[in-house]
């Protein structure tokens, strides 16, 4: 049990810091209690979640098809694209999958394991510093901050980086204390495996990283830049091992590689996922994200495509109404505990070890806070690379505070005011959320106001000591974590998963939908009921009211693919290696996932890659290694797109102009015939939506030869 008076936490001075104990077997209880919290946040109705991101299931179903696929990162089991991130965390899905079977639950096991691990391994790097009170306080707060809930239960890749960066921070603690090399050289191999899943993202924790080790390594500082450069080198030759090798190797022995212009894993690192994510200024394929169209051709989405998703750059911007309910619950409370733990630890040469855990945690979430509040293109998923230096801070502070309170005549206010500060800033992210509103800003206001009061009483009638203290304590840490721990129940009770995936509830008031593209759900940024644009988000051309709702395309969790016409294309392939060839991967996904067979995507994930040109197309279809084109039909090609009333025209982008050369459909259009709708479309089908894609509107189905 907590237990008084407050012992000595790990210190290198010696000096003697009263904090909260956990006596006994009450540490190990606890560690349970919150690894089972976790365990259940993760895992519970997995089931429900479907596939998930369908883009990147289709990928592993490619890849575990065989070794070529598996190792490229191919999107399709024919080895034409690979997706837009490395393997590393996918080869760990293929895995998953060949053990269990290609289902949704295998595809996100992974990450829900990775997810329970993030938390005890937190739980260890605060607690072997700041005790176990403050451990227990880091770990709960991770296990229910709402985007990494959301994180474990996808098959995006971004939780099994955070566990990999967090082995990295553990890495660098075991360099500092022992001043050894080959500690450091661990770290950088976490770390260059996280490039491996996740490229630049990976490098946010560098700095943290860094300056733990230059400033509290056991060792003369000669012997620290010596070691800091051999670590560099060997970080980036582990991160960039597998580009190296893909890029050494001939392009026609391998897939293009998507979302880039000139076919190069190291553009694809340095440009869209890494330097265009922080100026926001290009778009898959090498079109302009933010100057929209030119020339009439649709380079890539418009300006501002997660603008709606994300809200506009500033200071404040992780507390905005898109951006707060996944990470924003405790910031607060962490950046108030960092200067409260900092002002409690005297000022000397070298730092000692609560020091240095600072520094780590202190500019891990500097680092991240000031990129993703100026970054110009990230979703919101990305933001759980800021929830362990927020948990964290937030456990720590909450330790420092308690021992303010307790021994410091002056600042014994700081912990009930604390408390009322961060339950204002809460119940300001509450107000977008009406409904919740209502029954949450009451409860959260109220048990910290009793919280605090119940402190400021025991301060002025010692007499009532901690016997009072330590409950009121307690009120207030529940009232605080009610916030972040509903809108986690929420993403768990209501499918979360999608191609973007997003915490909570809806922002318009009622019911759930937090996420963009979610199966079942309305999805930020577009209401359910009606699919209206809200938050001043506009989507781009070409994305059909489908894509959104997860029916077709770009769905979240399921991918259901025409039976008809999927039935009419395997009768009818003949001996031609491609099922089907669409203009971007969200017509072909649904395909891919339905059959296992070779579909080619031929402008890549959006439709922008310039892969093809009519030329190429053409030797395609003469060879016999494509028959079938799924592509807009003549009436809606050229940009002039279809209109769906109330929404977007539907040509552009995926649709008529896919990529920069509108070359290829023309073709296709001009030199093949197109298939009767009645020849593959049942009612059936033709109600389930057939004859529209991922990002198209209307399409047909062209045939090109015999395929014989």
């Amino acid at each position: 049990m907590i237990s008084e008076p407050l012992n000595p936490a790990r210190s290198t001075s010696g000096e003697h810091v009263r904090t909260i104990s956990l006596s006994g077997s009450w540490d190990r209880v606890g560690l349970a209690t919150v690894l089972i919290l976790a365990g259940a946040l993760n895992f519970y109705g997995l089931n429900r979640e479907g596939y998930g991101n369908t883009y990147y299931a289709s990928a592993v179903r490619s890849m575990m098809q065989n070794w070529h696929n598996f190792f490229f990162n191919s999107f399709d089991p024919g080895g034409f694209v690979t997706i837009d991130k490395p393997p590393l965390g996918f080869w760990l899905q293929v895995v998953s999958v060949k053990i269990f079977g290609f289902n949704g639950v295998a595809l996100m096991l992974p990450q829900a394991i990775a997810g329970v691990l993030s938390v005890a391994l937190l739980y260890y790097l605060v607690r072997r510093v700041f005790g176990a009170a403050a451990g227990l306080l880091a770990a709960l707060a991770l296990a229910i901050t709402p985007i990494s809930v959301v994180a474990s239960r996808n098959n995006i890749i971004d939780g099994t980086l955070v566990f990999t960066v967090l082995l990295g921070a553990w890495a660098v603690t075991r360099a500092v204390e022992t001043g050894k090399l080959r500690w450091l050289l661990l770290c950088a191999l976490f770390v260059g495996l996280g490039f491996n899943i996740k490229m630049l993202e990976a490098f946010l924790v560098v700095p943290a990283c860094g300056l733990m080790y230059l400033l509290g390594a056991r060792i003369g500082w000669g012997r620290r830049i010596a070691y800091l450069l051999v670590a560099g080198v060997a970080l980036l030759a582990v991160s960039f091992s597998w580009v190296t090798a893909v890029d050494l190797t001939p392009a026609g022995q391998r897939p293009f590689v998507d979302s880039t212009t000139t076919n190069s894993e190291l553009d694809l690192a340095i440009g869209y996922n890494g330097l265009q994510r922080l100026t926001g200024r290009a778009a898959p394929g090498g079109g302009n994200r933010t100057g929209g169209n030119r020339g009439g051709a649709t380079a890539g989405p418009p300006g501002g495509f997660t603008a709606g998703e994300t809200g506009a750059a500033g200071p404040l911007r992780l507390l905005n109404t898109q951006l707060g309910g996944q990470i924003g619950w405790l910031l607060p409370l962490a950046v108030i505990g960092f200067f409260a733990a900092a002002v409690q630890s005297r000022r000397r040469w070298p730092l000692d070890d609560r020091q240095l855990s600072l520094v780590l945690w202190g500019m891990w979430l500097l680092t991240m806070g000031v990129f993703f509040s100026v970054a110009g293109f990230f979703h919101t998923y990305y933001l759980v690379m800021m929830g362990p230096a927020i948990a964290a801070l937030a456990g720590i502070g909450l330790v420092s505070l308690w021992t303010a309170y307790r021994s410091s005549r002056w600042g014994w206010w700081l912990l009930p005011a604390s408390m009322l500060a961060v339950a204002a800033v809460q119940a300001h992210l509450l107000a977008d959320y009406s409904s919740w509103a209502r029954w949450l800003t009451p409860l959260i206001v109220g048990l910290c106001a009793v919280a605090a009061l119940g402190l400021v009483i025991a301060h002025f009638r010692p007499q009532l000591g901690v016997r009072w203290a330590i409950p009121a304590v307690l009120l207030g840490v529940i009232g605080l974590l009610s916030a972040p721990a509903a809108w986690a129940e929420t993403s768990v009770a209501n499918s979360s998963s999608g191609l973007i995936p997003s915490a909570g509830p809806s922002a318009s008031g009622g019911g759930p939908g937090g996420g963009v593209f979610r199966r079942g759900r309305g999805g930020f940024p577009f209401n359910r009921a009606d699919f209206r644009p809200r938050n001043g988000f506009r989507p781009p051309a070409g994305f059909a009211a489908g894509s959104f709702r997860g029916a077709r395309g770009f769905g979240g969790g399921d991918a259901t693919a025409n039976s008809g016409l999927l039935s009419y294309l395997e009768k009818h392939q003949g001996r031609a290696k491609f099922l089907v060839a669409t203009s971007n991967a969200g017509t072909a996904e649904s395909y891919i996932l339905s059959t296992g067979k070779p579909v080619m995507a031929m402008g890549g994930f959006l439709g922008n890659d310039p892969i093809l040109n009519a030329s190429k197309v053409a030797s395609l279809v003469k060879h016999g290694a494509v028959r079938y084109f799924l592509l807009p039909s003549a009436v809606d090609s050229g940009g002039a797109g279809a209109e769906i009333p109330g929404i977007v025209r539907t040509g552009g982008f995926g649709g008529g102009r896919f990529g920069s050369n509108s070359g290829v459909t023309t073709w296709v259009q001009q030199h093949c015939t197109v298939v009767p709708s009645s020849q593959y479309s049942s009612t059936t089908s033709r109600a389930a939506g057939a004859g529209s894609g991922g990002f198209g509107g209307a399409e047909a189905l062209y045939s090109c030869g015999s395929g014989a």
